[in-house]
């Protein structure tokens, strides 16, 4: 059972930064880390595989199981490719080029989709691909469905627990506002985790010095089945006009009298705003 996690590498401050020429974030001096809730992600990921490991020593039907992780970012978003497989993840993939750069959700979830078409061809069918809720950079959460929606897959966000495994379904909890819910998902499938699905391991000496010397294969848009103008900024359905703070304008009145007169003074002031 080969599983996919997507992960992202973003900056590792709330503090960010909006070049007002590009309105692009300014990255330059700041250090980037693998988005918080794809850990979550990638934990799930070796987790179900170790699973599926234990329940074929019990005699469960089912192929070895390999997690692959998946990113789109410069060259530097190697390191934490490294960082995933030093948790047990088996083979690292980076998505990096030019031409990539500037893309909206729709675009990365298109990117990402063409890899993962790419990636059954070379290692078989992918059962299931987990993403992380959201990013913290763009903070959407539509990379998974629209990413599902790409391979035609059935697709569930907010799950907090895989509850049980099959070769043809996943048993899943999610949380919502005010209740859990439980599905039977079909495979293959896309889920997106939420922080509360695990407890992310750290890394175990063995697994460092694996990650360290683990090959990373560099996919670049020619070795996708994609044309240029479909992809980052171009393939974008959407494009950042300008970024701002807004500007807000606060205006007081004191009113001063005894109560009965601050009360009629307050009514003819809502009366004249149209409030009441």
């Amino acid at each position: 059972m080969n599983i996919v996690v997507c992960i992202k590498q973003v900056p590792g401050t709330t503090e960010i930064k909006i070049d007002p020429q590009t309105n692009t974030l300014i990255r330059e001096g700041i250090e980037s880390i693998i988005n918080p809730f794809d850990t979550y992600a990638v934990e799930e990921a070796v987790r179900i595989k170790e699973r599926i490991a234990q329940q074929s020593k019990e005699g469960f039907s089912g192929p070895e199981s390999k997690v692959i992780a998946i990113t789109m970012g410069p060259p530097q978003a190697e390191n934490i490719l490294r960082e995933a497989i030093s948790v047990g993840v088996d083979i690292g993939v980076l998505l990096s080029d030019r031409a990539l750069a500037g893309a909206d959700t729709l675009a990365t979830s298109f990117t990402l989709a063409k890899a993962i078409r790419k990636l059954e061809r070379e290692f078989g069918k992918i059962s299931l691909i987990l993403c992380g809720r959201q990013t913290l950079d763009g903070d959407t959460g539509q990379v998974g469905p629209e990413l599902a929606q790409q391979l035609n897959l059935p697709c569930l966000g907010y799950v907090i627990e895989v509850m049980e495994i099959d070769n043809k379904y996943f048993k899943l909890k999610r949380l919502m506002e005010d209740r859990y819910e439980v599905f039977r998902v079909p495979l293959p499938a896309v889920i997106s985790v939420s922080k509360g699905i695990n407890e992310p391991r750290v890394p175990s000496l063995r697994g460092a010095m694996r990650a360290k010397s683990a090959p990373i294969t560099v996919w670049r848009v020619s070795d996708l089945d994609v044309k240029s103008e479909e992809v980052g900024l171009s393939g974008s359905a959407t494009q950042v006009i300008k970024v701002f703070s807004p500007h807000i304008e606060r205006q007081s009145e004191i009113f001063t009298g005894d109560v009965d007169t601050q009360v009629e003074k307050l009514t003819q002031k809502l009366q004249s705003l149209g409030v009441v």
